[in-house]
C-alpha cells in the first residue's frame, strides 16, 4: 500500500510542477481570462437549470400516450370510407364479438347450460334461411 501511496505521490508531485510552470509562462490577460471563464463556469453549475416542460421524466409517459393517440387518430381520420368493403351479416359478425368479450357471458357459455345456446343459434340459422 505505501508503495502505491509513493508513486501517486509522486505522481501528484509531478503533475503540481508541470501546472505550475505552465501558470508561471502565461501572461496576465490569458490568466485573466481563464480566471473568468472559471467563475463563469462555476455560477453557472451553481444556479439550476430550467428543464423545458417535454423533458421532465414525470410527465414522460404522459407525452408519448398523448401522442401515440393523437398519430392513432390522424390515422384512423384519414382512411377514407371506399376502403371499407360491404360484408353481408356484419352486424351479426359485431354482436358476436360482443358476446366472446363480455366476460360473464362467456362463463355463462362455459358454465351454464348450452342447449339454450344451441336453440338461440338453430333458430337464427332458420330465420337467415328462410329470410334467403
Amino acid at each position: 500500500m505505501s508503495a502505491e501511496s509513493g508513486q501517486t505521490g509522486e505522481f501528484e508531485r509531478r503533475a503540481r510542477v508541470v501546472l505550475e510552470e505552465s501558470v508561471a509562462h502565461t501572461d496576465a490577460r490569458v490568466r485573466s481570462r481563464l480566471n473568468r471563464a472559471r467563475h463563469a463556469a462555476l455560477e453557472a453549475a451553481a444556479t439550476p437549470q430550467r428543464k423545458p416542460i417535454w423533458k421532465l421524466h414525470g410527465l414522460m409517459p404522459a407525452t408519448g400516450a398523448a401522442a401515440a393517440a393523437f398519430v392513432l387518430a390522424i390515422v384512423l381520420w384519414g382512411r377514407s370510407p371506399q376502403h371499407v368493403l360491404p360484408i353481408e351479416g356484419a352486424q351479426a359478425s359485431f354482436e358476436d364479438l360482443e358476446l366472446i368479450a363480455d366476460d360473464e357471458a362467456l362463463t355463462l357459455i362455459e358454465e351454464g347450460d348450452r342447449s339454450f345456446y344451441e336453440w338461440a343459434g338453430a333458430q337464427a340459422d332458420a330465420a337467415e334461411g328462410a329470410s334467403t
